[in-house]
């Protein structure tokens, strides 16, 4: 096949000379080649290109279009070819997948994802995940990330369980990190975060609205109002919405997990982790980010007035700590103990009343809060104090004295209830 720059001597010959033979003649081709090339300048195609050819699948274009259309570009060439066969299709399944091919590599490049440039504000955007950290005796750990959109700065804390105290507590101590709590958190629709979705509405645990209301933050999802609260979060099985959180998870599980391309020690201790985690931090936000050129917690010091969501409370929230339950345990004052309980009670103050355990205590940086003190019977949210012909509990109740009075005209006493054997 001759270049364009020959094409163009051969016209060039041919409108010189204007002989087919002649002009073969002095650019040492054919007659016949001359002539070609004439024709298609004439036709008005383009100079080089062999003539179009109609293919059998051309009638059937429109419908193949169609069907990559519905199936966003994974029908198969052998179902589209079954199809097109009970339309009256005669050509082969070779001819079909050709055909196929080509039009899914149009639609593709018409449904292409761009990934533009994210232009972010200082303390607006935080963003966490997790990863699957390195096993200390045999017991699997847990890497929560976060990553600050305007700074690159990278925070990374070991846990031991995901369950909703451990996340809480690992978001208090990044933002105490960061001096200050962020405006947006942006995170996966996982179980902490979004229990359930209605119609494609994503239903928020109650918990982290609790949690997001103690800090000032807004915890992003997918669009909705719940209890006053904006709740936002990621695209669920779509991990590019949060692209900079998923290179920290990946960046911290080669340098952090031992694997033969890091050549790290196993870890004994937890500390041991921890103190890992601490030197990782240290070296990745004290180099020059390659987008920024900068380090990062050089940028961290002028993005931390930003964040501004809510002053850090001096203790952490509550929120992730078990709901008290609302039966009367079987040691309570308004209870006699059976004979088969050990346990004894001489009051509300008895020492025996059960005390709630630390959820977090697996995270050495959760600060326990004492339990709430229960409000005065004058000062109750629902109303004034109860008459005094209400029931109330006897602070000398015990196994032996009755459990509750009443005082009023009706009062009288309640024998206790006999235990099991009694």
């Amino acid at each position: 096949m001759k270049s364009d720059g020959e094409i163009m001597e051969i016209l060039a010959a041919y409108d010189l000379t204007g002989s087919l033979r002649a002009t073969a003649e002095l650019t040492g081709c054919s007659h016949h080649t001359v002539a070609k090339h004439v024709a298609a300048r004439d036709a008005g195609r383009p100079i080089g290109e062999p003539a179009a050819r109609g293919r059998v699948t051309d009638a059937y274009l429109p419908k193949v279009e169609e069907w990559i259309e519905g199936s966003k570009g994974r029908i198969r060439a052998d179902k589209a070819h079954e199809k097109l066969l009970a339309l009256g299709y005669t050509g082969s399944e070779r001819s079909t997948r050709r055909a196929i091919a080509q039009v899914k590599a149009a639609w593709r490049l018409g449904h292409t994802r761009v990934h533009r440039p994210w232009i972010t504000e200082p303390g607006m955007w935080l963003q966490y995940d997790f990863g699957d950290g390195p096993r200390i005796g045999g017991v699997k750990t847990i890497l929560f990330v976060a990553w600050l959109a305007f700074s690159r700065f990278r925070i990374v804390i070991p846990i031991k369980v995901r369950t909703a105290p451990s996340v809480f507590a690992a978001l208090d101590r990044c933002f105490r990190i960061l001096g200050g709590a962020p405006t947006y958190v942006l995170t996966d629709n996982e179980k902490t975060v979004t229990t359930a979705h209605v119609a494609g509405v994503p239903v928020r645990n109650q918990q982290t609205l609790d949690f997001a209301r103690h800090y000032g933050v807004t915890v992003l999802t997918c669009q909705a109002r719940h209890y006053g609260v904006t709740v936002l979060t990621c695209q669920p099985a779509d991990p590019a919405t949060k692209g900079g959180v998923e290179a920290s998870v990946k960046l911290a599980k080669a340098d952090i997990v031992p694997k033969d391309t890091n050549l790290r020690e196993e870890y004994g201790t937890f500390a041991e982790l921890e103190a890992a985690c601490e030197a990782f931090m240290d070296e990745v936000n004290n180099r020059e980010h390659r987008v920024t050129r900068r380090k990062p917690a050089a940028m961290l010091a002028e993005e931390a007035p930003g964040c501004t969501g809510s002053p850090i409370p001096p203790t952490p929230s509550r929120s992730g700590w078990p709901a008290p339950s609302r039966r009367t345990p079987r040691w309570s004052p308004s209870r006699t103990p059976n004979t088969r309980s050990r346990r004894t009670c001489s009051g509300p103050g008895c020492s025996c009343a059960p005390t709630g355990r630390d959820p977090a205590s697996r995270s050495s940086s959760f600060t326990p809060v004492p339990p709430a003190r229960s409000k005065s019977p004058a000062t109750t949210a629902r109303g004034p104090a109860a008459p005094p012909s209400t029931m109330s509990i006897s602070p000398e109740a015990g196994p032996g004295s009755p459990a509750t009075t009443r005082s009023g005209p009706a009062a009288r006493t309640r024998p206790p209830r006999p235990g099991r054997h009694g």
